[in-house]
């Protein structure tokens, strides 16, 4: 009888030795092949997705992808933009993208605009806007009798206001009456008179009166307070830090803090009277000003 041990042994003879198994190149090929799929797919999504919005405009800075459903504003800062460059338009862009908009304190908040990463202040010393100080400081008394010269009948309320400027529109007949005032406005160099934030105006606070907390619209300009008569017992408090004005002299303030404003002192004492001046903000870049000036237009 033949064993089966045997009859393996004796078929094993007739085929040929097959070599032992190792792993070929193949499947690492085929993972490198997959990576490299992989790798193009990816580069071209992001490439879609930072692809800029339109074509570049102004030297070749490529218009920055805005969000969707991103409204008027950034309808008037991407026309501007095709119009000039969006060459300095970094903080005006993350200005207008609400998304990006970091959570500010209470005691500054904006109503309409905030530029960010820019120094803030409740109130900021006389040598931020010098030009402009010492020359409403100089025509100071011209300023006051052209006010006597309009004081009265105006619409009552518990600020009574005769404006030169309103919302970034000249008042023709306003400005015949203060010739003199008008001529000073026209010769300050950070006057913001292009655009909706910007104002200039006599103001009037009868004795008794308190204006609550507000807020101004933005940050980009500081509110210019020229005290033309100050009674005792008025008061202002911006962002928490009570201020004085002086007859004569130029109080620099930003209106975005939470201010409050209060006249305590008897009738017979008469009322605040100052003449306010909105200025550009230093620290707004001239490329900044020009874009504001087109997207804040004053109209309607």
């Amino acid at each position: 009888m033949t064993c089966p041990g045997a009859l393996d042994g004796f078929f094993s003879s007739l085929l040929p030795a097959a070599p032992p198994w190792r792993p070929g190149p193949e499947p690492a090929l085929a993972l490198l092949a997959w990576l490299a799929l992989l790798f193009v797919w990816y580069c071209y999504r992001v490439g879609s997705e930072r692809a800029p919005a339109g074509p570049p405009a102004g030297g070749g800075h490529p218009a920055p992808r805005l969000p969707p459903g991103a409204g008027r504003l950034h309808r008037s800062l991407r026309a501007y933009a095709q119009r000039y460059s969006w060459a300095g338009m970094g903080r005006v862009r993350k200005a207008l993208r609400a998304e990006l908009r970091p959570e500010r304190p209470a005691i500054q908040s904006p109503r309409v605009f905030h530029l960010p990463e820019l120094p803030s202040a409740p109130c900021f010393p006389r040598d931020a806007q010098r030009h402009d100080a010492e020359r409403l400081e100089r025509a100071c008394p011209a300023i006051l009798r052209e006010y006597q010269g309009v004081a009265g009948g105006w619409a009552p309320g518990p600020c009574q206001r005769f404006y030169l400027y309103r919302r970034g529109v000249c008042q023709p007949q306003h400005c015949r009456a203060c010739p003199r005032t008008y001529r000073t406005l026209a010769a300050l160099r950070s006057f913001l008179s292009a655009n909706r934030f910007g104002n200039a105006c006599f103001s009037v606070l009868p004795p008794g009166t308190v204006l609550p907390g507000r807020y101004g619209p933005c940050n980009v300009r500081l509110r210019c307070h020229l005290g033309l008569t100050v009674p005792p017992g008025c008061e202002l408090v911006v962002g928490g830090e009570p201020q004085c004005w002086s007859e004569g002299r130029c109080l620099l303030l930003d209106d975005s803090f939470l201010h409050t404003t209060a006249h305590n002192g008897p009738p017979e004492d008469g009322p605040l009277v100052l003449f306010i001046v909105d200025l550009w903000h230093p620290n707004v870049a001239g490329a900044e000003r020009q874009a504001l000036d087109y997207i804040f237009a004053p109209g309607p």
